[in-house]
């Protein structure tokens, strides 16, 4: 069963209008009290008035105080109202006063209109009343309805459109279930967990059906219902075809990682192998006298390639784990010459020339991550630097102290600012296969991952007067 969240962050909209009444029940109580208080407040100070104005007048008055009661309250309070001022006037405003016969046919006509114009100024007011809702209730369906059928499939999340029927039709809990086997189980739910056996059930699409708990709808709003259910069971299918889409992208990625890996298995490996088996053949020939220099040539291929193979395997191992999500890094305040020394050892001195300041701020990272991204990055430039140029590698600090930078620059061809991208992708090394087999295109990538698993930021760029200029940022140790 998956975990109630918080609601989706999208525009909600208002709550259907129920069609029970025109007027909700406080509106109603609202007209009968304004005609209970005042018929008999009216009648009174008519009373006291009773000789100096006309019936006519005296009805319009009455017609006036209906009006209100029949604005406030709606059809039924207002016709009450109808019916008590014409009591009223009949008994204490028409003569002869304190009996219900009329003298004159003029007042009985009177008095009888006065009824149906009252009368039907309270059904229009009650119609009124029902016609704007029935407007609302029409602009709402439209609304949602377009927000689901106009929104990208992308944007229509499953649970927003749950949510949108739990605000549309004022529910407690909504769940979209499916069918496996004998039983069904939500695959998207909003609100409280269901209990008990819900109010509302309708079917949104083959095995799916959408439940909800809450009040009982009427035909027209299961109509709506209907509409919002099959949307709801398209957003599933989407979000389904997204997630195998998502899943296939990621089985495609870890198949190009297993070919380079093959491939670098399959060359770069053998190379460092087919030196050390080599130089080792060699020293074990019985019948060729090596003089001691020969010997030191040999074995020192042999130690090349077993630092080569060391390497390349280091650079593996730290691929896989940083695709398995498996990296783990432990930052603490780091003085990064040391770290720059440290990962420079074994490496000839007049092939790196440094300039890094020994009062920088200290920076937050993880030492060994950072001595591997800085020993990649100057092994990349050196790979590439011109005969008798050596890699510069310097670092400065933000105006401000928030963050150093570190500037590993060569004086190579360069890479195009449009394969930039490219450059930290596994495995790819743009043309430039050195013929030396050295490396797998793994150098920059796994520099960037790491650089990115500490809370910094690897970039490229030209270097001044030819050449590609790598930037670690790391922020400053607090």
């Amino acid at each position: 069963m998956p975990q109630n969240g918080p609601e989706p962050a999208r525009s909600r909209v208002s709550p259907l209008p129920r069609r029970r009444s025109g007027l909700p029940p406080a509106r109603r109580r609202g007209g009968l009290l304004l005609a209970a208080a005042g018929l008999p407040t009216l009648t009174a100070v008519l009373v006291l008035l009773r000789g100096t104005l006309a019936l006519e007048s005296v009805l319009l008055l009455y017609l006036l105080l209906v009006v209100a009661v029949a604005l406030i309250g709606g059809t039924l309070p207002a016709l009450l109202a109808a019916l008590a001022s014409f009591l009223l006037a009949n008994w204490f405003l028409t003569p002869p006063y304190h009996t219900f016969v009329v003298e004159q046919r003029d007042q009985l006509i009177a008095l009888a209109v006065f009824v149906v114009v009252a009368a039907t100024v309270s059904v229009t007011v009650e119609l009124a009343a029902r016609q704007r809702i029935t407007a609302e209730r029409s602009r709402i369906e439209a609304e949602v309805l377009a927000r689901l059928t106009g929104a990208p499939v992308s944007d229509t999340s499953l649970a927003a459109v749950l949510e949108q029927v739990r605000t549309v039709f004022g529910m407690t809990s909504v769940a979209l279930l499916e069918r496996r086997g004998e039983n069904e189980e939500p695959v998207e739910m909003v609100g409280p967990p269901l209990r008990g056996v819900p109010a509302v059930r309708v079917g949104a699409g083959p095995g799916l059906r959408l439940v909800a708990e809450g009040p009982e709808l009427f035909g027209e709003d299961r109509r709506l219902l209907a509409r919002l259910a099959a949307a709801a069971a398209h957003a599933w299918e989407s979000q389904r075809l997204a997630d195998a889409a998502a899943r296939g992208r990621q089985l495609a990625e870890i198949d190009r990682l297993r070919s380079g890996l093959l491939a670098a298995v399959g060359h770069d490996l053998r190379t460092p192998l087919a030196g050390i088996k080599a130089a080792v053949s060699s020293l074990r020939q019985e019948d060729v006298a090596w003089t001691p220099d020969e010997e030191q040539e040999l074995l020192a291929t042999i130690e090349a390639s077993a630092d080569r193979l060391e390497d390349l395997i280091a650079n593996l191992l730290a691929m896989s784990r940083l695709q398995a999500g498996a990296l783990s890094v432990h930052k603490r305040p780091v003085a990064l010459d040391e770290v720059v020394a440290w990962a420079l050892i074994g490496t000839p001195d007049h092939s790196v020339d440094v300039a890094v300041a020994y009062d920088l701020p200290l920076v937050e990272a993880d030492p060994g991550l950072l001595e591997r991204v800085v020993a990649n990055l100057v092994a990349n430039a050196r790979r590439f630097a011109p005969e008798g140029q050596p890699v510069r590698v310097q670092a400065d600090a933000d105006a401000d102290d928030r963050a150093v930078r570190l500037h590993v620059s060569d004086r190579g061809p360069g890479v195009p600012q449009e394969e930039w991208t490219r450059i930290f992708q596994p495995f790819q090394r743009l043309g430039d296969r050195p013929t030396d087999g050295a490396g797998v295109g793994l150098g920059l990538a796994i520099a960037r991952g790491f650089t990115e698993a500490m809370g910094g930021t690897l970039t490229p760029a030209d270097t001044p007067g030819g050449g590609l200029t790598m930037t670690v940022t790391l922020p400053v140790a607090p």
